[in-house]
């Protein structure tokens, strides 16, 4: 993906007031891919894939599918497993974080997203990067289905953040370290589907959003 990173420092003085005052805090990565569902649905370049075959053209999903990142353990190794939430504009915060539980908490090997990678992972190398390219670049409404309209993620629980990354899908939403109320938002994006100026008109509308409708839910 020909990636672009756009960032703004946004102030969410407002929303972690809401949030500290809630009896059971929603996670900030849920919180955020809430915004950026209803965000989504205003937008739809954000429901919007560049497909490459058997002919360059965009293909827009009707609803937003968020894949939230998960860091989980095996005997011997650290893996990241995704979290899809379909149509989280729809959803409860209190539902939306049930769900995040759930893949955190959920045995490994009982979870599905981690038995469809493995599946993947026991198709030899060159047929298995084939079936990669075909999920990502022919098929629209499967490719939304089996990753997700955008991306969100975050190692701020590790004490840093990710200044850019490599996007499989048209955006991706990643951020730093709170500075007391302020913290620097970052958008990374397909540049053939839209471009730098909207990008930093949907930050700006983000922060408006968290601190007015997240705020009031």
């Amino acid at each position: 993906v020909p990636a672009v990173t756009a960032e703004r420092r946004i102030d969410l003085s407002p929303l972690m007031a809401a949030r500290a005052a809630c009896s059971e805090r929603p996670s900030w990565t849920v919180l955020f891919s809430k915004a950026f569902g209803m965000l989504g649905r205003d937008y739809p370049v954000l429901r919007r894939a560049y497909l490459k075959c058997p002919w360059a053209r965009f293909y827009e999903h009707p609803h937003n599918i968020a894949a939230i990142n998960i860091e989980r353990r095996l005997p011997d190794e650290d893996i990241v497993l995704f979290c899809l939430i379909r149509s989280p504009e729809n959803r409860t915060l209190a539902e939306m974080d049930a769900m995040v539980r759930h893949h955190r908490d959920t045995p490994v090997k009982d979870l599905r997203c981690y038995q469809r990678s493995s599946g993947m992972g026991n198709i030899p190398w060159p047929f298995r990067r084939m079936v990669w390219w075909t999920a990502l670049n022919m098929f629209g409404r499967r490719r939304c289905h089996n990753f997700g309209t955008f991306s969100v993620s975050s190692i701020a629980s590790a004490g840093a953040g990710l200044l850019t990354l490599v996007p499989i899908l048209t955006s991706a939403i990643h951020y730093g370290l709170f500075e007391g109320s302020v913290l620097p938002m970052r958008l990374t994006f397909d540049h053939r589907v839209m471009d730098g100026a909207t990008a930093a008109r949907i930050l700006v509308e983000f922060e408006r959003m968290l601190n007015a409708e997240l705020v009031n839910e």
